[in-house]
């Protein structure tokens, strides 16, 4: 059997119904409380949510900013803005329609502040309008610089049969075109178990596949991991190995040419979602032409393991 290995930074501790370590999305499941925020943090939020998120927050704060400004100029009296006063709610309007010329330095021209007060909050405004644009740039800029992994997990884990014994498999592709160079994973398998004091505790050990780094990756790679004898896995049947407690974790790195530097991708297996019994569909094929042609809609699609044949390296 494979020897533990120490803990790989998940933490040794655990319970009968612990949540998985990592997310599907490549996060940590890890609830954060009693942590101090900092304005150095903005950055690093708004460049790494989603686009939806991030353009939904850029609308909101820019609406609620408007907001703010239009009160000022609904306090001080929109006269000051060149507006004949009629209702309260058309004279807010009014206001803010100002606003958003001056944040934006629009300025139509049919507006314009009347006063001393109306135009030290428009100025102010002004101000804040130039710092409030750079910075959206900056967050721009970041996002698109930003590198980000692109490699895609299949949606399972598969238990099948593979060179005569039971074996673990699971695959991956890049969504993108560019050169993937050396890439290489790692997998660890975390089993929480029971210990003497009536409470749970997590093992991990390192599973040994087949191949640990190719070349290039332009296809798809299916990783396998035998379970023999020196397999953690060896002394449990498949139905057993269904109902345990476990988890893979994986660590894949590689060198993406278009960002011309090392780029990682983390992502999990629960053993519930086990697969038993059916191998992958081969995702790629050749063309009329000779080219290879593949199907990133093929990669979740499996097959009973008596009907397909897996060669090394698919």
């Amino acid at each position: 059997m494979s020897e533990r290995v120490k803990d790989p930074g998940v933490g040794a501790f655990s319970k009968e119904k612990a949540k998985r370590f990592i997310n599907q999305d490549g996060t940590f499941n890890v609830t954060h409380i009693n942590k101090k925020r900092t304005v150095n943090e903005a950055y690093t939020y708004l460049t790494s949510i989603s686009w939806p998120h991030f353009l939904i927050l850029l609308f909101v704060g820019f609406i609620i900013l408007n907001f703010i400004f239009a009160t000022f100029y609904l306090i001080i009296g929109v006269a000051a803005i060149g507006v004949k006063s009629q209702t309260i709610l058309i004279d807010f309007f009014k206001a803010f329609f100002f606003s958003v010329q001056t944040i934006t330095s629009v300025g139509y021209g049919r507006f314009s502040p009347q006063g001393i007060p109306a135009g030290l909050v428009s100025s102010f405004e002004a101000l804040v309008g130039l710092v409030s644009f750079a910075f959206i740039t900056g967050l721009l800029y970041g996002r698109f610089s930003k590198p980000r992994s692109n490699i895609r997990f299949s949606k399972f884990v598969l238990l099948c049969k593979h060179n005569g014994e039971d074996a673990l498999m699971f695959r991956l592709l890049s969504r993108r075109k560019s050169l993937i160079v050396l890439p290489t994973i790692k997998v660890s398998l975390s089993l929480s178990i029971p210990d003497e004091n009536g409470g749970y505790k997590n093992e991990f050990f390192d599973l040994k596949l087949e191949r640990e780094t190719i070349t290039y990756l332009p296809t798809t790679w299916t990783l396998v991991h035998q379970i023999d004898a020196d397999s953690p896995l060896k002394s449990y049947s498949r139905t057993e190995i269904q109902h345990l407690q476990a988890e893979l974790l994986i660590l894949f790195s590689y060198h993406d040419d278009s960002f011309d530097q090392e780029l990682h991708s983390v992502h999990s297996y629960l053993f519930k979602n086990l697969k038993v019994g059916y191998r992958f569909k081969k995702a790629f094929h050749f063309g009329e032409d000779g080219k290879v042609i593949l199907d990133h809609g093929l990669i979740d699609e499996i097959l009973p393991e008596s009907t397909h044949v897996v060669t090394k390296g698919e």
